[in-house]
């Protein structure tokens, strides 16, 4: 657990999740991570992302608070791939509510995270995020991140009617 002060003196206390925290995790989230912001977001926020890293990974399941209010949660997990000696730590999501970002909290969140995947032995850290998502990118580089790498990731609406006309045999 750690503690900062933010500028509004309130002391800014980050800690691992529990499963009281969930129901209020997943309002955070839902929202922050909504489909008309991110309309290219690959992956969904769901109340099965909270349960799935909780069961796996508790220890990576982070709250920050303040003044007993919630304010923003990261989730992660670590990833050792067969044949690599390196263990991974894969920061899945970090969500701060829309009215307090760029306070620190999610500097805090993700000193604290950064710190426990170390201790978990984890070489090397990643994250994924839309190649458009300029602020996500920007927090990012603040925190260390660099090699940025653009993904291409591709769809097919299967509501909409097929344009293409299908070819009678004679």
């Amino acid at each position: 657990m750690s503690e900062t002060v933010l500028a509004g003196k309130e002391t800014l206390r980050i800690r691992q999740m529990t499963i009281d925290d969930f129901s209020l995790v997943f309002h955070i989230g839902e929202e922050v991570f909504t489909a008309e912001s991110f309309q290219s977001l690959y992956r969904t926020w769901d109340e099965y992302e909270i349960t799935t890293l909780y069961n796996s990974d508790s220890e990576l399941c982070l709250v920050a608070e303040a003044g007993g209010t919630i304010l923003g949660f990261a989730l992660g997990t670590t990833v050792t791939k067969h044949n690599s000696p390196w263990k991974y730590g894969y920061l899945v999501w970090v969500g701060v509510r829309s009215d307090i970002q760029q306070g620190g909290v999610g500097s805090g969140l993700f000193k604290e995270i950064k710190h426990r995947m170390k201790v978990q032995g984890v070489r090397m850290m990643i994250i994924d995020t839309s190649a458009d998502n300029h602020p996500a990118i920007r927090f990012f580089e603040k925190q260390g991140f660099g090699d940025v790498q653009e993904h291409v990731y591709m769809s097919l609406n299967l509501s909409r009617k097929s344009r293409k006309k299908s070819v009678k045999k004679s």
